[in-house]
């Protein structure tokens, strides 16, 4: 592919007058074979070149959406881990209120410290 390229050069590069008509005769344009044939090969190798730059662009970019998601799963994980413990909390504390309002006379502390409560509550949000 280099000799491809440097025939390509000398071609481009050359100053002479033959070289810059070497293949127009009168009457018509004779193509040579090897011009047309360089030229999509040079072309072919830009294009091989920036599809090169895109498939490195797009492997850094899947590696970092890679990283991403590894991250995220892991936070995911410990989510799930405190929601598994705070459901743990959560039921042992509604068991307890369960057996506050067992017997009738734990209702009724009940009712009278959520009365306090509310009237906190409201006297707070009044005063505000």
């Amino acid at each position: 592919m280099n000799s491809r390229r440097a025939v390509f050069r000398d071609i481009r590069g050359s100053n002479s007058r033959a070289a810059l008509f070497d293949g127009i005769e009168e009457g018509g344009i004779r193509a040579t074979s090897y011009s047309s044939h360089e030229i999509d090969e040079h072309d072919n190798d830009r294009a091989m070149e920036g599809l090169q730059d895109r498939v490195i662009i797009l492997k850094r970019l899947t590696g970092d959406i890679h990283e991403e998601v590894e991250g995220h799963n892991r936070m995911l994980d410990r989510m799930g881990n405190d929601m598994d413990t705070s459901r743990g909390i959560l039921s042992g504390t509604v068991d307890r209120f369960k057996t506050v309002f067992e017997t009738k006379s734990s209702r009724r502390m009940a009712t009278l410290v959520a009365s306090f409560v509310a009237l906190f509550l409201l006297v707070y949000y009044l005063t505000k």
